[in-house]
């Protein structure tokens, strides 16, 4: 048993960055012994690890990455961790709404991982192309204020760590992988909101936030993003901010079903069309808009969140967001 197992197996402390070096050393030179990457995976699903092995882990990642090509000031990155109750693409639709107000965002995410549609699968639906490169996403963020970053964003060894796992999947064994999505993908925005669902993570993420400029998001729902009907903590730095029922002229009416995702029945993009119109429940519409307000304030677009909020209110009633996807759709290229 490799020291690095032994350790997440007996709980016998933290990893440290130099132990995880080794698994990423011999995981390219394909010599982890038989079932080894399985094993730590599992491992590390079965119980959050401590603060100490997650930034160890990151770390070791960061180590072996390129370096940035560039720095994108005044961009915001708006992730979730996934899991928790069920929901339409929250995020995916905020975004939207955040950049047709004049927010610079870059978007990462993957496919469903806790949910049948994940960030980028919603996009294939709605015939949004993702970028492939660094200098796609600057085009994209010049021309439309927003770039959705393809897979090139995260590290190499995700990939190796998949193809050694199989016939497993992320799916069944990658649910730390997953949880960490928000601090693995490589990307020069000015500062990150994340949106934790799983509250276990709000140690280790709290932690990893003091050298790194984040934003963390949580509420009592489980919902990694900001809700209407419920109180919301967002974390800046140093700094809490409480957001709940009654703030920013939110009506503070609604239940979980108003978020629900669009049914077995239904194309999940005309329902995230439908909701980027304002055609839905009020609560649907106040919470997109709602964390369209965070990316315009983690930005540094907007200081006051109530600005913030009307304006993204506007672009929802203006039909500015439903205009974006439609210049998205049709300017930007297909990948090939």
């Amino acid at each position: 048993m490799s020291d690095l197992l032994q350790t997440l197996v007996q709980r016998a402390g933290p990893v440290d960055r130099p132990t995880w070096a080794d698994f990423w050393d011999r995981l390219h030179e394909r010599r982890l012994r038989g079932g080894e990457a399985l094993a730590v995976l599992a491992s590390l699903s079965t119980r959050t690890p401590d603060p100490t092995t997650v930034a160890s882990f990151l770390g070791s990642l960061a180590d072996r990455a390129q370096p940035l090509p560039a720095t994108w000031p005044g961009t915001v990155n708006p992730v979730g961790t996934g899991g928790g109750p069920a929901t339409f693409n929250l995020t995916t639709a905020a975004v939207l709404v955040a950049a047709a107000t004049g927010v610079r965002i870059v978007k990462t995410g993957s496919r469903g991982y806790s949910s049948r549609y994940g960030s980028i699968d919603i996009l294939e639906r709605l015939g949004i192309p993702t970028a492939r490169s660094y200098a796609e996403c600057e085009d994209h963020l010049d021309r439309f204020n927003v770039a959705f970053a393809g897979g090139f964003v995260y590290p190499v060894e995700l990939t190796e760590l998949a193809r050694a796992v199989l016939p497993y999947g992320f799916k069944q064994v990658g649910r730390f992988v997953n949880l960490l999505g928000p601090f693995l993908a490589a990307v020069p925005a000015q500062r990150r909101l994340v949106g934790v669902s799983d509250h276990e993570l709000l140690a280790p993420f709290g932690e990893l936030a003091i050298d790194r400029p984040v934003w963390l998001v949580h509420n009592p729902l489980g919902i990694d993003e900001l809700v209407s009907f419920t109180e919301n903590t967002v974390r800046t730095g140093g700094a809490e901010l409480t957001i709940g029922p009654g703030a920013l002229g939110l009506t503070g009416r609604g239940t979980l079903a108003d978020l629900r995702p669009a049914g077995a029945d239904e194309d999940p993009a005309g329902h995230l069309l439908a909701l980027l119109g304002g055609r839905g429940p009020e609560a649907a519409v106040e919470s997109i808009c709602l964390n369209a307000a965070a990316a315009a304030v983690a930005s540094g677009l907007h200081a006051d969140w109530a600005q913030a909020y009307g304006a993204a209110r506007e672009a929802v009633a203006a039909g500015a967001a439903l205009d974006l996807v439609e210049r998205l759709r049709r300017e930007v290229p297909a990948g090939v």
